[in-house]
């Protein structure tokens, strides 16, 4: 199988949400997705909100990673990778492996010092994958999330 992994372009924007939308139904999430192909195209292209690689195969996007940079106060800018998605159909085909590298590549070309990312404990496979290229797991780190209903809430005290 011949595959070509390139920066996405806006056009790209459609099958990078149908990707987002696949894994978000794989997890029993899909009601949470709240973007839209109009928010992807203007963070992503209008304002430079982040970064998105996708695995083009024979002109189809079957894979996808999407990162931005954030701030250490420990480490300086750091990559974030907020979702590599690989269509449930191509898994197995070294697209994930692929766009994965281009992500470790894409931190190393800017000079951080660190590339984080969150993984669901239930996804060994992807566990296996990252310990196997030397990434560490912090176990006793957890990821935190407030919601928007939290954010009004806290938003409207005085």
């Amino acid at each position: 199988m011949e595959y070509t992994i390139r920066e996405a372009r806006r056009e790209d924007m459609k099958e990078v949400l149908e990707l987002i939308k696949e894994l978000a139904a794989h997890e029993n999430h899909l009601d949470d997705v709240d973007v839209d192909v109009s928010d992807l195209e203007k963070e992503g292209f209008d304002h430079e909100n982040f970064k998105c690689f996708v695995a083009d195969v024979e002109g189809k996007i079957e894979g996808m990673a999407l990162v931005y940079f954030r701030f250490s106060t420990w480490k300086g800018r750091t990559v974030h990778l907020e979702d590599l998605i690989v269509r449930e159909s191509m898994r197995g085909t070294g697209l994930g492996g692929a766009l994965y590298q281009q992500v470790v590549k894409y931190g190393h070309e800017n000079g951080v010092k660190r590339i984080e990312w969150v993984v669901s404990e239930g996804n060994k496979n992807a566990i296996e994958f990252y310990e196997n290229t030397g990434a560490q797991i912090k176990e006793s780190w957890k990821t935190v999330h407030m919601e928007e209903r939290g954010i009004e809430e806290i938003a409207k005290k005085k």
